[in-house]
C-alpha cells in the first residue's frame, strides 16, 4: 500500500441495509483517520447527508425507504456533482448498472460485492484528493491579467534594450 495523506477533516457517510456491510465498510476506513458517519436506509442517510454534509457518500443501491439510485442523483442534482458518490451493490450486477449509475445517477464509481477494498479505497481516496486539489484558492482574473501585463512589459523593455 502507497503512503497516502490522513485526512482528518474529511468525512465519509456509509449508507448500507446490511449491518455487517456497514461495520466492515467502515472498518477500512479506520486506518485512514476519516471521519465516518453511517446510515442503513436511504431517508436516513439523506438527512445525515444535509446535517453532517460529508466530503463523499459510499451506498448500497439497494436501499429501504429512498432508493440507493434516487439518493445518489438527489446529492449530485443539489450539489451540482461536488460530492462524490460511489455506489456499491450486491443487488444490481453487469456493465448496464454501472453504466446507469454513473450517466443516469451521477455516481463517481460503481462496485460490485464482493468487491476489492484496495480498488474501492485507491477510488475514495484520488476522489477525496481531487476534491481537495480543486479546493485550492485560484488567483483572481485581475491578478492574473496584472502579472501578464507586468510579464509583458518586461519582455517589450528587454528587447527595446537589445535593440538599442
Amino acid at each position: 500500500m502507497g503512503c497516502r495523506k490522513i485526512m482528518t477533516d474529511k468525512k465519509i457517510l456509509i449508507v448500507d441495509y446490511d449491518n455487517k456491510s456497514l461495520e466492515d465498510l467502515a472498518h477500512l476506513f479506520l486506518p485512514h483517520k476519516l471521519q465516518i458517519i453511517k446510515a442503513n436506509n436511504g431517508q436516513m442517510a439523506y438527512e445525515k447527508f444535509q446535517t453532517e454534509k460529508p466530503d463523499l457518500v459510499i451506498l448500497e443501491a439497494m436501499l429501504p425507504k429512498l432508493h440507493g439510485f434516487e439518493l445518489a442523483q438527489r446529492i449530485n442534482k443539489e450539489t451540482r456533482g461536488a460530492i462524490p458518490v460511489i455506489v456499491v451493490t450486491g443487488i444490481y450486477k453487469g456493465d448496464q448498472y454501472r453504466n446507469e449509475a454513473i450517466r443516469s445517477h451521477g455516481a463517481a464509481d460503481f462496485f460490485e460485492k464482493p468487491f476489492d477494498n484496495e480498488k474501492l479505497l485507491n477510488s475514495v481516496m484520488n476522489l477525496l484528493q481531487d476534491e481537495i486539489d480543486i479546493g485550492v484558492e485560484l488567483p483572481s482574473p485581475d491578478a492574473v491579467i496584472d502579472s501578464i501585463t507586468q510579464l509583458l512589459e518586461e519582455r517589450a523593455a528587454k528587447s527595446k534594450k537589445k535593440t538599442s
